[in-house]
């Protein structure tokens, strides 16, 4: 009896923790990105399965880790809170955040922004 072996391998996928991009392009895009991250954490401080970020890559597909942003806050209601290296929403049951800022620079022009406000409304 000749018993075959299987030559199938998988390659493990990496899900990085940080895209080496800037969070911001000056201080006043940084201190609006702080000052609403900051009060949103205020605002659900009470509510245990209310997670908030700020500046955190969310990868939307399991499989690709091409696939992601990093909003510079985010809200997502039903997940607990608690610390993470990246959102990967199939880990949060399939939750997609559903409150999303991104804090227009002088560096983004309009038709940047329009193409991140297309990439997370297919990421939902």
């Amino acid at each position: 009896m000749v018993a075959q072996i299987s030559t199938e391998t998988t390659t493990e996928i990496i899900y990085l923790d940080r895209d080496d991009q800037p969070m911001s392009d000056n201080t006043k895009q940084f201190r609006w990105i702080v000052t609403i991250k900051e009060n949103l954490e205020l605002l659900f401080a009470e509510e245990p399965q209310v997670f908030v970020a700020g500046d955190l890559l969310w990868y939307p597909v399991e499989g690709n880790n091409k696939i992601r942003l990093a909003p510079d806050a985010m809200v997502v209601f039903d997940r607990p809170k608690g610390d993470r290296g990246s959102y990967r929403q199939w880990v949060e049951d399939g939750i997609a955040p559903q409150v999303v800022f991104e804090i227009l620079s002088p560096g983004n022009r309009m038709a940047e922004m329009s193409r991140n406000w297309i990439s997370m409304s297919s990421m939902e």
